[in-house]
């Protein structure tokens, strides 16, 4: 009976033993588990305050940027250049996904600049029916300042009765003619940086940058090079659902107007109204009806309207392959998020290889 106690009393104490070992190392794992956690709530809580105040990540998807930002271009856009924006909405953190109708207070915390003339700006599309921080994200050339007078003359930009800044990066479409009608390899023109709109004919709608079309003059098979401008007359407007495009025919010819700015004094006219429509109803929230030429705002009859906020001209640098502000119009200044600042990678989906060279490049204006 003895020896059975005693193996009794051992197998207890090693049981204890043991049970005081797990405990031990299951206090461990939680210790351990819970530094993880707290660690990722830290780094989220670091994320989300970066990314809504600090910076942002933008994906070029389109060629509207082109030469100058490149399909599969990733960058940086820096919130802090004009003043990053206060929540605006109740938001699934790191998706696209938001609590409808419910609109937070918001305001811009003072930025270090100014969205200046020719800066790379992106921000939120305003013809988008969601909350401004909802709306998808664009990046084009701020080409127009508030208050500024601007026109397009057979493709070219005028800006306060100049001519405005011609990068090298530009893209327009040319009309290239070929000797004796023979054939123009589209990868030869895609090696040499532009590409093939259309052909027929010995006949060829050319995505070019000016320099490059100068160089195919001297293209043994091509006879002329010429930029293709429409003519004026040719309506494509028509056919398209914006307000702003209305009363125009074509992008390539737009008549003078003026950037609307806060505080400026406009006068309503049913001629006009394609250019402020969005303005009034889309983005300053006003009640316009009209009759016979008469316009009643908010009630009262009055063909005057003070605008209440500047808005921005925005144009892409691939200029005959973006639909910007030519053919939607305005960007109110609240729609404004960031400057772009650096391409951290860069993508080419046709190589299906990485453009090396092209990151950490700082982008100029």
């Amino acid at each position: 009976m003895s020896r059975k106690k005693d193996l009794t009393k051992k197998e207890s104490f090693w049981n204890r033993k043991r049970s005081d070992k797990e405990k031990a190392e299951d206090a461990k794992a939680k210790h351990w588990a819970r530094e993880w956690l707290d660690a990722l709530i830290w780094a989220a809580v670091a994320a989300i305050i970066l990314r809504t105040f600090f910076f942002g990540a933008y994906r070029i998807p389109t060629p509207s940027m082109e030469k100058t930002l490149l399909t599969g271009d990733f960058l940086i856009v820096t919130k802090l250049a004009y003043g990053p924006r206060t929540p605006m909405t109740v938001s699934v953190p790191f998706t696209e996904i938001y609590v409808p109708g419910i609109n937070l207070p918001w305001f811009r915390i003072p930025g270090y600049s100014e969205v200046k003339r020719n800066d790379i700006v992106v921000f939120n599309y305003p013809i988008d029916v969601a909350p401004i921080s909802a709306k998808t994200n664009y990046i084009k050339r701020a080409v127009g300042m508030p208050g500024d007078r601007l026109r397009v003359d057979a493709k070219d930009l005028y800006v306060n009765g100049e001519r405005a800044e011609q990068y090298e990066t530009l893209m327009f479409n040319y009309r290239a003619i070929t000797r004796g009608g023979v054939r123009l390899s589209p990868a030869k023109v895609r090696e040499a940086g532009g590409s093939v709109v259309q052909s027929g004919n010995g006949e060829y709608i050319l995505n070019l940058t000016s320099e490059l079309a100068g160089e195919m003059e001297s293209w043994p098979e091509i006879e002329s090079v010429e930029q293709f401008v429409l003519p004026e007359d040719f309506n494509i407007f028509s056919r398209r659902g914006f307000n702003f495009s209305r009363g125009f025919n074509n992008h390539d010819h737009i008549p003078e107007f003026t950037v609307p700015y806060a505080g400026q004094q406009v006068e309503l006219t049913p001629e006009n109204w394609n250019i402020y429509q969005d303005i009034l109803e889309r983005y300053e929230r006003v009640s316009v009806q009209q009759d016979n030429g008469q316009f009643i705002i908010n009630g009262e009859e009055t063909n005057l309207y003070t605008i209440q906020k500047d808005y921005y001209f925005m144009m892409g640098d691939n200029r005959d392959d973006s639909e910007d502000s030519r053919y939607w119009g305005f960007v109110p200044d609240d729609h404004v998020i960031g400057k772009a600042g650096m391409i951290y990678f860069s993508w080419d989906g046709e190589r299906w290889l990485p453009r090396v060279g092209r990151m950490f490049d700082l982008i100029h204006s």
